[in-house]
C-alpha cells in the first residue's frame, strides 16, 4: 500500500524509532515498523511502543547502537535504549523446525510435548515474519525505505471490519503459545473488534494450556488486561472463555453465582480500576490483587478458625500466606504488590474495631487510603447481613477525614497510595541503630 493510500505519517512516529529505522536503512538491511504500533496507527490510535523488525541479526544490530542491549532466550531481541523509551528489535523470523544439535541450539525452535515452542531463534525473511505473527492486523509492515505498508494477509481489511483473524490454524497457534489466547481477548477488548468464529472456537477446549506458561509471564500478561482501562471487559471475556478460571482458579467457585456478593466484589473491583484508568489516577496491583483475593482470604480464615480455633488475626495471617502461596503458583505476584496487598487485608480488621487513639494512628498508616478504598468496595458490595455495619463503619471513616486536618499528617497518606512505591539502590549495607529493637514497628 503506497504512501498516498494509508494515512500514517513520519509525524506520528517517535524520533527514536526513526532513528533507528534509519540507521539500519542506512547501514543496507531492510528496516520496518511492525505490528500493534502500525495497526494502531492505521486505525488512529496513539501507540504506546514503537517495535522494529530488520532482517540484520541482533549481533548486527548491537554493532550500529553503542545503546544497544540483547535480551532473551525464547526470543533474542535487540532492545536500542533511549533514555526512558526502549526501541525494541526483532530479526524477521523464519519457519520453526526442531534439532537437537547443541551446536545449532540457540539458532533454531524448540516445541514442548504440547506443541508449546520453549525456544524460537530461527531467521528467515520478511514473507516468513509475516507468517510467524498471530493475527492478521498485527502482520503489517510500514517500510521506512519508501513509506509504504506492506500487508501480507490482509490486516488492512480486517482492521477496516473489526474481526480479529489468525494466521494459520488457530488450535496449532493457541498450542505454540497459549498467552496467543488472553491476546486474542484483550485486542478484541482494546479495539473494539470481534473474534473470528476460527479464532473463539478453540479456546475454552485449551485453556487449560496456560498451565503451562511461567507464572512470570502470567503476571504481566495480568497487568495488561487489568490495569489498562478495559479490565471488566476483559474479565467478563476472559470468564466466558473459561481462561479466567486457568488465571486464578481459587476464583473459579464463586463465578458460577453473578447476583451474590464474591462475584459482585469482582465485578466492582475491575469496574472501578477502569473508572480510575479513565480519570487518570494512578493505580496499583498490590490494591487489585488484595480486592479479587478477598473471598477466598475469608473462606481460609473461616476453615481456620473453625478447625483451630484461631483468633482472627492470627488467622487473618495464616490465611493470607496460603492463599498467596496459593495464587503466585499460577502468577508470579511480586513481594513489592504482595506485601502491601496483606497490609490492606490486615487494615480491614484493624478499621472495623478501631477506637480511640488507634483511630488518629490508622490515618498515618502508609495504607489507610488503599484500605480505606478497599473498605467502601465491601460496604457497595457485600451480603445484605453485612452491609449495615460495614457501610456505617465506612461512613465513619468518610467522616473522620472530613472533620481531620489531613494536611498535618506525614505525607506518605496522601492519594498517591494507590501508586507502585520505587526503591532506590543502597550502597552497602545498612546498619542497625544501637536504639534499634528487633521486632519494632517498621511502618
Amino acid at each position: 500500500m503506497p504512501r498516498d493510500q494509508h494515512n500514517i505519517s513520519r509525524k506520528d512516529i517517535s524520533e527514536p524509532a526513526l532513528k533507528v529505522l534509519y540507521r539500519l536503512h542506512n547501514a543496507g538491511y531492510e528496516a520496518y515498523l511492525v505490528g500493534g504500533c502500525v495497526r494502531d496507527l492505521l486505525l488512529g490510535l496513539h501507540p504506546k511502543d514503537f517495535d522494529v523488525t530488520t532482517n540484520a541479526t541482533p549481533e548486527q544490530v548491537r554493532k550500529l547502537f553503542r545503546n544497544c542491549r540483547l535480551v532473551g532466550r525464547r526470543f533474542r531481541l535487540a532492545h536500542v535504549v533511549f533514555g526512558r523509551e526502549i526501541i525494541e528489535v526483532a530479526t524477521f523470523r523464519g519457519h520453526h523446525e526442531s534439532h537437537d544439535d547443541e551446536d545449532t541450539a540457540d539458532k533454531v525452535a524448540k516445541q514442548n510435548a504440547e506443541g508449546m515452542l520453549v525456544r524460537d531463534n530461527v531467521y528467515g525473511t520478511i514473507d516468513e515474519d509475516a507468517q510467524r505473527r498471530d493475527f492478521t492486523v498485527n502482520a503489517l509492515y510500514y517500510n521506512i525505505a519508501d513509506f509504504s505498508i506492506v500487508d501480507f494477509a490482509d490486516g488492512v481489511r480486517d482492521c477496516e471490519a473489526g474481526v480479529l483473524r489468525m494466521i494459520g490454524d488457530a488450535e496449532t497457534r493457541y498450542r505454540e503459545d497459549p498467552v496467543r489466547m488472553l491476546r486474542a481477548v484483550r485486542f478484541a477488548t482494546k479495539l473494539n473488534m470481534r473474534l473470528d468464529d476460527s479464532v473463539a472456537k478453540p479456546i475454552r477446549e485449551l485453556a487449560p494450556l496456560l498451565q503451562n506458561i511461567p507464572p512470570a509471564r502470567l503476571f504481566e500478561e495480568v497487568l495488561k488486561l487489568f490495569t489498562a482501562g478495559k479490565g471488566l471487559a476483559n474479565f467478563e471475556m476472559l470468564a466466558d472463555y473459561h481462561l479466567f478460571q486457568q488465571l486464578f482458579p481459587l476464583l473459579k467457585v464463586y463465578l458460577k453465582s453473578p447476583t451474590e456478593a464474591p462475584y459482585q466484589l469482582i465485578h466492582q473491583t475491575f469496574a472501578d480500576t477502569d473508572a480510575r484508568v479513565r480519570n487518570d489516577q494512578r493505580i496499583t496491583p498490590a490494591y487489585l490483587f488484595a480486592a479479587l483475593l478477598w473471598w477466598p482470604l475469608q473462606a481460609r480464615m473461616e476453615q481456620l478458625s473453625v478447625e483451630s480455633g484461631l483468633p482472627p488475626v492470627d488467622a487473618l495471617n495464616i490465611a493470607a500466606a496460603d492463599v498467596i502461596g496459593r495464587q503466585v503458583q499460577t502468577i508470579a505476584i511480586p513481594k513489592r504488590f504482595s506485601i502491601p496487598a496483606r497490609e490492606i487485608w490486615q487494615l480491614q480488621q484493624r478499621m472495623e474495631r478501631a477506637k480511640g487513639k488507634r483511630v488518629q494512628s490508622l490515618l498515618t498508616h502508609p495504607k489507610f487510603r488503599a484500605a480505606y478504598d478497599f473498605l467502601l468496595l465491601r460496604a457497595k458490595t457485600a451480603t445484605p447481613l453485612e452491609q449495615k455495619v460495614l457501610q456505617q463503619r465506612a461512613d465513619f471513616w468518610t467522616k473522620l477525614q472530613q472533620t481531620t486536618d489531613m494536611s498535618s499528617l506525614p505525607a506518605h497518606v496522601a492519594d498517591k497510595e494507590h501508586a507502585p512505591k520505587r526503591r532506590g539502590r543502597r550502597g552497602g549495607k545498612r546498619r542497625r541503630s544501637n536504639k534499634s529493637k528487633p521486632g519494632g514497628n517498621t511502618n
